[in-house]
């Protein structure tokens, strides 16, 4: 699938491709990381590369309210103590940056 949408956004005269990265698609459980078919974003990255495009990735922890609980994983509501979107301690802990790719 992306080889021929990147193809076709080059064709289009696009330099730059932009995505989110949705947390809950990359750890749907707790320190459970997916990062393989379509959440494989070395792949992606890689294939806008090779077809001379920049990506402009719109990494979270939140990433638009359209999606499923923000792009936040579902896990992360039961965390004790845990509030959302703020300068909170056990959010904080939480965040996935942590992640290694």
């Amino acid at each position: 699938m992306w080889p021929d949408l990147i193809q076709k956004a080059k064709d289009g005269g696009l330099d730059v491709i932009q995505t989110y990265v949705f947390w809950n698609g990359h750890e749907p459980a707790r320190g459970q990381y997916y990062f393989a078919d379509r959440y494989d974003l070395v792949r992606f990255v890689k294939l806008a590369k090779q077809a001379g495009l920049y990506v402009h990735l719109r990494i979270g922890p939140y990433v638009c309210a359209e999606w499923n609980f923000g792009g936040f994983p579902v896990w992360l509501k039961y965390v004790p103590g845990i509030s959302f979107r703020t300068d909170n301690g056990p959010f904080k802990v939480q965040c996935w940056l942590n992640c290694d790719l």
